[in-house]
């Protein structure tokens, strides 16, 4: 079969973290000369829904995406779901609560940097906030800056927000792996090599980690990845031969949220490897 020239399999829209519209996003990947892109908004289908209903004649070709927010006693992990169902229930069953896991922890952000750096917000911005489809720590770093309490987004993230360590609520990493496959997708591993802060996670650790989630049904991994060393690319596209994993490229873009530009994803030509062959074979 003839593969796209061009692809990004990693992006998000203003239904979770990105500052992209639906509409907005459709140009870009058009300017960008993408020929296959997905949404993967957070615990969220409504993206691709509304991209899939903008989408034409002749436009760049679509593959319904999410990312799942996981943790165990192991670590976190992102599970990227492609080519599921958008209605699926098992999806939107996940998606609901996931959704309201956020929306505690939006409750315990605003009141943790309330009660520990005194940072309050107007109502009306407040309101707003949990308006929002899936509001997270860059929408109350973005107030911040807008309040003068922090100078940056990544300062408002690293220095304030992050210091808050209360319980939080997390599915398990089966849990997503499960609700994909039931629902018709194909589950894989988002930026493999990043754990838990600034913990990476490579050679022995990677393996039992690919090994214990490939036990739930895990299919790949994205290997090409903006933010990966050639050495931590190498790595994943060894692991991926080593267990027949499928292989996919995003480059995690969120609009101005960060400086990750569309369709960086540190895949170059199109002699793509036989894993990202085999998966593009299996959602287009």
């Amino acid at each position: 079969m003839m593969f796209p020239q061009k692809i990004d399999l990693h992006i998000h829209t203003v239904v979770s973290d990105g500052t992209d519209t639906p509409a907005e996003l459709i140009a870009r990947v058009r300017e960008a000369g993408i020929t296959l892109f997905s949404v993967t908004d957070h615990d969220a289908v409504k993206g691709c829904e509304m991209v899939k209903a903008l989408l034409r004649q002749g436009d760049p070709a679509f593959i319904p995406g999410v990312e799942f927010s996981c943790e165990d006693d192991d670590g976190r992990y992102h599970i990227l779901g492609y080519g599921y169902q958008l209605t699926a229930p098992s999806v939107l069953t996940l998606v609901n609560d996931c959704h309201s896991y956020r929306m505690q922890k939006v409750h315990q952000r605003l009141a943790f940097i309330k009660d520990t750096f005194g940072f309050t917000f107007s109502d009306e911005d407040v309101q707003a906030l949990f308006l929002l489809n899936n509001p997270g720590k860059p929408h109350i770093g973005n107030l911040m800056v807008k309040y003068g309490y922090a100078p940056t987004l990544a300062e408002a993230i690293r220095d304030y927000l992050n210091r808050f360590k209360g319980e939080e609520r997390h599915i398990r990493p089966e849990e997503a792996i499960d609700a994909i496959i039931q629902g018709g997708g194909i589950p894989i591993l988002a930026h493999p090599s990043y754990g838990r802060g600034d913990e990476l996670v490579v050679h022995e650790d990677m393996d039992n980690r690919l090994r214990k989630l490939m036990g739930y049904g895990l299919k790949g991994v994205e290997a090409f990845y903006s933010g990966f060393t050639p050495t931590l690319q190498r790595e994943m596209l060894s692991f991926a031969d080593k267990y027949n994993l499928y292989v996919t490229a995003g480059s995690d873009y969120h609009g101005s949220n960060k400086l990750v530009q569309l369709g960086d994803t540190n895949l170059e030509g199109t002699d793509y490897p036989l894993g990202l062959r085999r998966f593009l074979e299996a959602v287009l």
